[in-house]
């Protein structure tokens, strides 16, 4: 059996190799491909993960190292999905082309939902699937429907133990069981990656920011990105830093950052910008920041968890107010972050994080769940309407759910039955808008009062 392994990330491959070290992936002797997939916008103006200095550290678990891109140019990865019946035939070009003849395969994909994973499993109709989780994502609900059999081919979900005790949401609509990897194994990877060397002495101990591509996402403007940032260093320099570390996302386009420059000028901060392509996992193990801020980046709980450095977030409660649709994946990172980090201000205050206990992120974690994907979620409605029975009214929980989505489900903390007729009433006969509220009232038992 050959195995495929497809990463866009190298935080993704990271954690397929910690997987095989752990041997989630069977015994060595097996032929292990890695197909690596560049999903940024514009993969020509990118830098391939195997070029990134930290690869060198793992290329050995690999019996060979495909580009995806390079496999469909001039396609795009995150845009092609081949046409049903041309399926047999991009199989058979591939089979051919990397030499697996007709024997069994095993996928490893992420974000199954998506392409190329989607297109992946759609081609090798008879492959295995094992799906990894390279990130807070998976503790939530599987973002879309997948193709008709893909399904029942899923035999796990393999995750770093992220938020240790918590159980992934994603897939359990399929019955896919999840399986954690080891912390040693994880922790040992990350350890090995070559490290970048500092870019000058003494930066042992200073602040860590991390930065996200909020606004390639059009979640925030550019603008308000660049504010968000600024926040965070006046927030480490208020609580005695003196030298700040900024580290741009690996997937974030090429932005000045002259604003961030300009205020650590005024602050009397000294500024350094590490523009290596190395996760910032690896920094975490060669400086040893004494903190790390940022908004909901997944590298706050990687450094907090495997490498002991404090984290804090900034700007969780603008994100939950600008996610959109209310079913954005993005969703539930922004969830975990927002409620078991302490916020910090600008002022340099630290907040107390809102939940301490893994069981109460799991209640709310299902309640958030249910609310962006009832329909694949039908089970879990008990749970939902109880905690928010609970929570709903009350801050700091309400600020995890919208009204209008309350209400268009019949959950607790949405309009009254009376204002949700006006409401029906309010939207257009015919609507699809109309249409949705009036199934989740009668599924709620529910009078839609028409």
């Amino acid at each position: 059996m050959t195995q495929i392994f497809v990463a866009s990330t190298l935080f993704g491959a990271v954690t397929v190799a910690a997987a095989i070290d752990a041997g989630r992936f069977g015994p060595p002797g097996r032929r292990r491909m890695l197909l690596v997939s560049d999903n940024t916008a514009i993969p020509e103006l990118g830098r391939d993960l195997t070029e990134s200095p930290g690869f060198a550290g793992i290329r050995d678990r690999f019996d060979e190292v495909l580009s995806w891109n390079d496999e469909i140019s001039p396609l795009h990865p995150s845009g092609w999905m081949p046409r049903t019946e041309e399926l047999m035939i991009w199989e058979r070009l591939f089979r051919d082309r990397w030499g697996l003849g007709g024997e069994p395969l095993e996928l490893a994909v992420e974000t199954i939902a998506a392409s190329p994973a989607r297109a992946l499993t759609s081609i090798f109709s008879e492959a295995a699937i094992t799906v990894y989780a390279d990130g807070l994502m998976s503790y939530g609900p599987t973002r879309d429907g997948l193709p008709d059999g893909v399904g029942s081919r899923i035999t796990r979900l393999l995750h770093p133990d992220l938020v240790p005790g918590l159980v992934p949401l994603l897939l359990c609509e399929h019955g896919v069981a999840s399986e954690t990897i080891p912390d040693d194994a994880f922790s040992a990877v990350l350890h090995k990656l070559n490290r970048p060397g500092p870019p000058a002495d003494g930066l042992e101990g200073a602040a860590l920011v991390v930065g996200q591509y909020l606004a390639a996402l059009e979640i925030l403007s550019e603008q308000e990105e660049d504010e968000l940032h600024v926040a965070m260093l006046r927030g480490v320099v208020a609580r005695g830093h003196t030298t700040v570390l900024f580290k741009p996302h690996p997937s974030s386009p090429v932005r000045t950052t002259d604003q961030l420059a300009h205020e650590a000028a005024r602050l009397g901060a000294r500024l350094l910008v590490l523009d290596a392509a190395v996760p910032a996992e690896t920094w975490c193990s060669a400086l040893r920041p004494s903190l790390i801020v940022g908004c909901f980046s997944t590298a706050l709980v990687t450094a907090s968890r495997y490498h002991g450095v404090p984290a804090a977030t900034v700007g969780t409660g603008l994100l939950l107010q600008r996610l959109s649709p209310y079913q954005n994946s993005n969703r539930v990172p922004v969830t975990i972050i927002d409620a078991t980090l302490p916020h910090l201000a600008e002022d340099g205050t630290l907040s107390t994080p809102f939940l301490s206990r893994t069981s109460d992120l799991h209640r709310l974690l299902v309640a958030v769940a249910y609310a962006m994907r009832a329909a694949s979620l039908p089970e879990r409605r008990g749970e939902a309407a109880a905690f928010l029975s609970e929570h709903a009214s009350s801050e700091p929980m309400a600020r995890y759910f919208k009204k209008r989505r309350l209400t268009a489900l019949g959950l607790p903390g949405g309009l009254s039955p009376a204002k949700r007729g006006l409401l029906a009433a309010a939207l257009p006969p015919r609507s699809r808008r109309r249409r949705i509220a009036a199934r989740a009232f009668d599924a709620a038992g529910l009078d839609r009062d028409r």
